[in-house]
């Protein structure tokens, strides 16, 4: 049988560092090596996914944005691309606008990917998040609505108190045209907000993958809410010890801790070739 291991990053296969340690670089190489057919499921964009993974030889196209984009590193070629309607993008901008609910867009505009923001208006959770990607050249202050949402939208994430984002997820994640995913920031004690368009799901990023590669059977790996719907359609799916618990509840087991490299200690004892 044809397998395809799918990894979610942050607080699963990286470190707090935001990085795959040296130690899960050297295993899961050496398992691509054999024959693993690895990628990671993830809501970073190509270019944050890329710099966390750096050193790691994945050998499939990598599901970004929480499945808006699907990119081959390989052939640096876009197979899957999901983006909201004009009205869609706008409607989520006037709910967090009217709580004042301070966020990032990723999209695009004229072939460039942006990440644009209303400048003045940042969180401390945004002000952390833009200062951890000083210097990345997507970066695009806004200073008009018309600026912040131009081009193609793939994706808006709110960084804040629990308190600050609950009332806008109350009211986007009974919206039948959106995926609205509210869970605890890995490396700090706010909470964060992504909405994405309803199509754009790792479960159906999952199954773009599955059939465009001719795979009999599919092992992810996750921590938190945003790796659900991937769990609910994987053959096996394993949640590391730090995951939610409601999350380990849905898994067919749970593994190492990703501090302590627990994906790949896994797949260094689980994995094994087709002959």
């Amino acid at each position: 049988m044809k397998t395809l291991y799918v990894t979610d990053l942050d607080g699963t296969l990286l470190t707090r560092e935001e990085r795959v340690s040296p130690y899960s670089i050297e295993k899961l190489n050496g398992l691509v090596e054999r024959g693993m057919l690895l990628t990671f499921a993830t809501a970073r964009s190509a270019q944050s996914a890329q710099g966390a993974v750096r050193g790691l030889h994945i050998n499939a196209p990598a599901i970004l944005y929480n499945g808006g984009l699907i990119y081959n590193y390989g052939t640096k070629e876009t197979l899957f691309h999901c983006t909201f309607e004009e009205e869609q993008k706008w409607y989520v901008f006037s709910v967090l606008r009217e709580r004042r609910i301070a966020f990032i867009v990723f999209g695009a505009w004229e072939g460039r990917e942006r990440l644009a923001w209303y400048t003045g208006l940042e969180t401390a959770g945004i002000h952390r998040y833009l200062f951890r990607r000083r210097g990345d050249e997507r970066l695009s202050p806004a200073d008009t609505v018309e600026d912040l949402l131009k081009g193609h939208v793939f994706y808006f994430k709110c960084i804040g108190p629990r308190e600050q984002l609950e009332e806008a997820w109350n009211i986007l994640k009974y919206d039948s045209r959106f995926i609205c995913i509210f869970h605890p920031e890995t490396y700090s004690s706010d909470f964060w907000m992504e909405i994405s368009p309803r199509a754009a799901t790792k479960a159906s990023g999952v199954q773009f993958l599955r059939s465009r590669l001719g795979c009999d059977r599919v092992v992810c790996f996750g921590d938190t809410s945003n790796d659900s719907d991937m769990f609910d359609i994987c053959e096996e799916k394993y949640a590391v010890k730090n995951a939610d618990d409601w999350l380990k509840a849905k898994a067919t087991g749970v593994i190492g801790y990703s501090e302590e490299d627990g994906v790949a200690k896994w797949l260094c004892e689980h994995f094994r070739p087709v002959t």
